[in-house]
């Protein structure tokens, strides 16, 4: 009979260092629970905000940022070019409930390596966040097969990317442009000009034409 004690040891599995941004304790407490039943992952920092999400991971350059989409009424996508400059390594996880597709190919388009709903089961969490820190890009399923079979429509009826559908539902809530750029963290200018293609797609620019559009996007109740 075989020794126990002479054969191989197995090799630990790799240690993923993980972020999780989130504005509310009770999501971020489920996710550092369905992770810690994987052992490879090491929860190293938690933020609640934008700005201490940037101060967390330029401290501790994880392997995975599971990042909220929205945190504390500000959008996280506007940052996720100066994420990947503060910590090139890390892979970003959007962890959210919208389920618009154009936000999924937005935060894509921006550097995030992986877009998942909050209704996931906690076994895609894990499956999604092993894919991302082994260099995959990762997208829920069923948002999947809406990317790849959206086209784009007649002329005045394109698909709004995540940003401009931010920004439509924020003048459809009344907000102005300065509002809007306070809120989004960027220039009047850069507002004016997702309004404009906007009502460029939409063909619509009045306060009633822009509600009506985006309750029909459910972007707003």
């Amino acid at each position: 009979m075989d020794d126990p004690s002479s054969s191989p040891a197995r090799p630990a599995p790799r240690e993923v260092t993980v972020v999780l941004a989130d504005d509310h304790l009770v999501v971020r407490a489920g996710m550092r629970l369905l992770l810690a039943q994987d052992p490879a992952f090491r929860i190293v920092a938690e933020s609640a905000t934008v700005p201490d999400t940037v101060e967390a991971v330029s401290r501790t350059r994880p392997r995975v940022l599971v990042l909220d989409l929205t945190m504390a009424g500000k959008s996280s996508l506007p940052v996720i070019p100066a994420l990947l400059t503060a910590s090139p390594g890390t892979r970003i996880l959007v962890l959210t409930m919208q389920e618009d597709p154009a936000f999924a190919r937005e935060a894509l388009r921006t550097g995030a390596a992986g877009y998942l709903l909050k209704e996931a089961a906690a076994e895609e969490l894990r499956a999604a966040a092993h894919q991302v820190a082994d260099g995959a890009t990762y997208v829920q399923p069923v948002l999947g097969a809406r990317l790849a079979l959206e086209t784009p429509g007649p002329a005045g009826q394109e698909s709004l990317t995540g940003r401009e559908a931010e920004v439509l539902a924020l003048l459809a809530l009344g907000h102005t442009n300065q509002e809007i750029a306070r809120r989004l963290y960027v220039s009047v200018r850069t507002v004016e000009t997702h309004r404009a293609r906007i009502r460029d797609k939409l063909g619509k620019d009045t306060r009633a034409e822009l509600i009506a559009a985006a309750r029909e996007r459910g972007l707003v109740a």
